[in-house]
C-alpha cells in the first residue's frame, strides 16, 4: 500500500503498470520521484544541490540563488530526506563497535546534562575504520539502547562502551569491552574515541544552521550520518542520483516530536 500524493491517505494501490489509484480520492497518478516533487527549475534545483552538498545554510543564499527561502527550505528537505532514506536502509553493523549517547540542542536553563529540557538524547553506533548508525532514542534507558542494538547490530560483535550500566547485557551479544575513565581521559589503550569523534563532527556540521527545528531533526541527522559515511565521495551526483531513484510515496516529511 502506498501513499496518494494528493490526499496522502495511505489508502493508494500500486497499478500493474506502475500508476497508484488512490482508494480515498480515486485519482490515478504517475509515481513520481523525491527529485519531481520540486517544482523549480532543473538548474535551479541543480545549483541548491550543490549548496546543499557545501552546507551553505538557505539564509545565505538569497543574493546567489533567485529562489524563495520557503522553497529553497522544502528542497533542502527533500534532499535530507534522500539521505536519511539511504541511512535507513543500511545493513546491521558488525565488527569492533563503538557505542555512545549524547544530547544535541542548544543551551537551555535549568537543568544540565541527561536532564536538560529541549534537547533530543542520540545514540550511535560506529564500526571502527567504518561507518556510523545514528538515531534518536526518547529516553536515556536500558530497553531503548538495546533496542536499537538488536535491530542495528549483528551477534558476535566486540562492543565497546562506558561504564553505563545498560550495556552490561551487551555480554550475552558478543565480546564487551568497558572504556574506564579517569579525569575524562580512558584508562589503558582502549577507547570509544571513534564515536566521540563523530559526535563533534555532527555538532560542528549543524552549527551553522544557526539551530536546527527539533521536529525535523531526524532529517538532519540522517544527513549528517550520510555525509560522513561517504566522506570520501562526491555528494553532488550521489544526493542526485539519489532523488532522482527514491519513489516519492516512500519518504515521511511530517515532523517528528521527541521527548
Amino acid at each position: 500500500m502506498a501513499k496518494c500524493l494528493k490526499c496522502s491517505k495511505y489508502r493508494a494501490w500500486r497499478l500493474a503498470d506502475g500508476r497508484v489509484k488512490c482508494a480515498n480520492c480515486g485519482v490515478v497518478s504517475k509515481p513520481r520521484k523525491i527529485w519531481d516533487l520540486s517544482r523549480l527549475p532543473e538548474a535551479t534545483k541543480a545549483r541548491l544541490l550543490e549548496c546543499f552538498v557545501f552546507g551553505v545554510p538557505v539564509y545565505r543564499l538569497r543574493f546567489r540563488v533567485q529562489v524563495s527561502a520557503p522553497a529553497a527550505e522544502r528542497f533542502y528537505r527533500l534532499s535530507r530526506a534522500a539521505c536519511a532514506y539511504a541511512e535507513n536502509l543500511r545493513e546491521p553493523l558488525f565488527g569492533h563497535l563503538e557505542l555512545d549517547e549524547t544530547t544535541f540542542g542548544g543551551h537551555r536553563p535549568g537543568l544540565r546534562g541527561w536532564g536538560a529540557a529541549g534537547k533530543v538524547i542520540v545514540f550511535g553506533i560506529l564500526k571502527r575504520n567504518g561507518i556510523v548508525c545514528v538515531s534518536p532514542i526518547s529516553a536515556r534507558n536500558h530497553r531503548e539502547i538495546i533496542e536499537k542494538v538488536v535491530s542495528q547490530t549483528t551477534p558476535g560483535s566486540l562492543y565497546y562502551t562506558d561504564e553505563w550500566q545498560a550495556y552490561t547485557s551487551l555480554r550475552m551479544r558478543g565480546s564487551h569491552i568497558v572504556i574506564r575513565k579517569e579525569k575524562g581521559r580512558p584508562k589503558g589503550r582502549e577507547h570509544i574515541n571513534g564515536i566521540e569523534g563523530f559526535w563533534s563532527y555532527a555538532k560542528h556540521w549543524l552549527y551553522p544552521y544557526r539551530g536546527v527545528p527539533q521536529r525535523y531533526f531526524h532529517l538532519y541527522l540522517g544527513e549528517v550520518a550520510f555525509r560522513f559515511n561517504h566522506r570520501n565521495e562526491d555528494l553532488v551526483p550521489l544526493v542526485m542520483a539519489l532523488m532522482k531513484s527514491i519513489d516519492a510515496t516512500k519518504i515521511e516529511l511530517k515532523p517528528v516530536q521527541f521527548g
